[in-house]
């Protein structure tokens, strides 16, 4: 059973991935690519597409390290915003948006699971530690 805030997050982690995938290809092919015409810089999209699937499906593993994927597009969209002009840094700091709303949707929809595994984890502990030989 799931929360109303992990419902919340768990739909701002898709939007923000689908919203991230359109703009990513629009942004190389249509609004300000790289060379008239679109470049292939539009298949930086492809890595986000390996994710969709598990994330769609609230696969717990896939969302963990999706998260640091995501990081990736952080990083191009900070340099893409501070050194490219007119529209394109706009479209940059649009995606490190994009960005941020997925990571911290994410990591505030994974935070239960990570704290019942702690709590899991700790009662193994305790219970290896009573059974153990003195």
């Amino acid at each position: 059973m799931q929360s109303p805030t992990q419902k919340f997050c768990y739909f701002g982690t898709v939007g923000s991935l689908l919203l991230l995938i359109v703009l990513c290809v629009a942004w190389e092919l249509v609004l300000a690519p790289l060379r008239p015409g679109g470049s292939w810089l539009a298949l930086k999209v492809l890595p986000l597409l390996i994710p969709l699937r598990g994330i769609l499906k609230r696969d717990v593993y896939t969302m963990q390290w999706s998260s640091m994927l995501i990081l990736l597009y952080f990083a191009e969209g900070i340099v893409r915003a501070t050194s490219d002009r007119g529209f394109s840094a706009t479209l940059g700091w649009v995606e490190v948006a994009l960005v941020c709303v997925f990571f911290a949707c994410i990591v505030l929809y994974l935070y239960p699971y990570k704290k019942a595994a702690k709590k899991l984890a700790q009662q193994a502990i305790n219970k290896a530690a009573h059974k153990a030989p003195q």
